[in-house]
């Protein structure tokens, strides 16, 4: 199993997903990993070629290297450590020993996305370790994560996803742990809010309607998922979800008298039916 791991983790390596830009009549920027616009320009994105060691783990999706950058894993998230206060959530553990672990002894190089930084001023990358393992991939591949795609950073979106789904259907980490089971759309209420938990929403797409910067997916009178107009060239013609029924996978947030989840990838929203 370890062996069949490592071969089709290597493969992935030599098949770098690619990130496309162009703009609309507006003005506005797209991206895409593939040229879904006839003017679309593919960008150079150029990986590092520099080893640095790893100082301090912080959690299963974020580290500190020895130069005091702070890198936040793109593509993956991991549960939530105890901080602050706030309880640590199932899994969370588990994801920081393994990266604890693998990290130990060795060095990583970083591969950038489109966005250098997040908005807490953490450099975001991809990590590569010295023995040529991606890190991102390898925590989804174990459950230990879910895939979690910012646009524009679409880099290795079809690994993770394929990492995602085996370990899906092989129930690993996280997919057979019942604190991550769906939850019905009809029963999304105050008492399964939590702004902080990534959490799984199933249920049958009522209603698709637009406002003036998103799309709506309704499921019900409480509970919708949207997705920002920025990022519908990613989608498939988003009435195609109507009747349909779907899981989605995200954070929940509250938007006047429902609770709102922000879908901003396809990868976020799973078929059903």
């Amino acid at each position: 199993m370890k062996i069949l791991l490592m071969l089709w983790l290597a493969v992935w390596l030599n098949a770098h997903a690619e990130v496309y830009q162009w703009q609309d009549a507006d003005g506005r920027r797209h991206f895409a990993d593939k040229p879904i616009d006839p003017l679309a320009k593919k960008l150079d994105i150029k990986p590092g070629y520099d080893f640095y060691p790893v100082k301090t783990v912080y959690d299963g999706d974020t580290v500190v290297l020895l130069d005091g950058r702070k890198i936040r894993f793109l593509g993956v998230n991991t549960p939530e450590v105890a901080h602050r206060g706030n309880k640590a959530d199932a899994g969370g553990k588990a994801a920081k020993l393994w990266l604890q672990e693998k990290l130990k002894n060795t060095r990583v190089r970083l591969e950038m996305g489109v966005e250098k930084t997040d908005k807490y001023g953490r450099t975001l990358a991809h990590l590569i370790t010295e023995n040529k393992e991606h890190i991102n991939v390898q925590l989804v591949a174990l459950g230990l994560g879910t895939m979690n795609i910012f646009p524009p950073n679409l880099t290795y979106v079809r690994e993770l996803a394929e990492a995602e789904k085996q370990a899906e259907q092989a129930k690993l980490g996280i997919w057979g742990d019942p604190e991550y089971a769906p939850i019905a759309a009809n029963q999304v209420d105050e008492d399964v809010y939590d702004e902080h938990r990534w959490q799984r929403v199933s249920g049958k797409v009522l209603d698709v309607y637009s406002t003036g910067k998103s799309v709506y997916l309704k499921f019900s009178d409480t509970f919708a998922a949207r997705i920002e107009k920025d990022n519908l060239p990613l989608f498939p013609d988003v009435q195609y979800y109507r009747g349909k029924t779907v899981e989605v996978r995200g954070w929940l947030s509250k938007n006047k008298d429902r609770l709102v989840m922000l879908i901003r990838h396809p990868s976020a929203v799973v078929m059903l039916q």
